[in-house]
């Protein structure tokens, strides 16, 4: 299989070229177009639970597409915001995908959900990931451009939740809050993660919730 990352950082589009008989798989939505000689089969991926899990702990779609090509042929995909796709070459490891930012990847690749810890009840943004485990691609997109940052062993770094994208499994993460219960609720920040080296993380340049928190106050009210 054979892909290309188009019209990057904001627009970005990935197409994928697929021999006879390759698979991706998908999160629901991703498609764009396709040619007529691939098909799609709509999965619940991980089974009844693990797609339960996804849907409701990690935010992402409970269903997963599978596309097969019956002869060589191409897909294109797309997240739902303006921002970047990155590609990820998996060789038997575990990498943690924020919710939202698992886009696609080939098979032999499993997705598990791993919640990010209590204290996400405190912010409209917390930590959902997903567990993405074996050998092959992986496609994650973001909100924004993508930056990676790489730690030394030990080094500490703060990232506010609803800028990760994504992070290796080297890396130890903890959820916390910054500031008393006030600032959390009324200043616009609040829960960070806090991830300790050795490994890559990467990180998104714009937040979702803090665009709808711009955007809401702006919109037209109906009376």
């Amino acid at each position: 299989m054979d892909y290309e990352i188009l019209y990057q950082p904001s627009y970005s589009l990935l197409k994928l070229d697929l021999e006879t008989a390759e698979e991706v798989n998908a999160e629901a939505g991703a498609l764009v177009s396709m040619s007529s000689n691939i098909s799609i089969e709509t999965g619940i991926k991980g089974g009844l639970f693990g797609g339960l899990k996804r849907s409701l702990l990690g935010g992402e779609s409970f269903f997963i597409n599978k596309f097969t090509a019956r002869s060589p042929g191409e897909i294109t995909m797309a997240p739902p915001l303006p921002g970047d796709i990155h590609a990820m070459d998996m060789e038997d490891q575990t990498i943690y995908v924020q919710s939202g930012s698992f886009m696609a990847s080939t098979i032999g690749i499993d997705i598990d959900t791993s919640w990010g810890g209590s204290k996400t009840f405190f912010s409209r943004e917390g930590l959902f990931l997903l567990k993405i485990e074996g050998s092959g691609k992986l496609f994650a997109s973001s909100f924004g451009a993508i930056h990676p940052v790489d730690l030394q062993s030990g080094e500490n770094y703060l990232v506010d939740t609803g800028h990760v994208v994504a992070f290796e499994e080297g890396i130890g993460y903890n959820v916390k809050r910054i500031g008393g219960m006030k600032s959390t609720l009324f200043s616009g920040e609040g829960l960070v993660v806090e991830l300790t080296g050795p490994g890559r993380a990467w990180i998104q340049t714009r937040s979702e919730d803090s665009f709808l928190s711009w955007l809401i106050p702006r919109l037209p009210k109906q009376g």
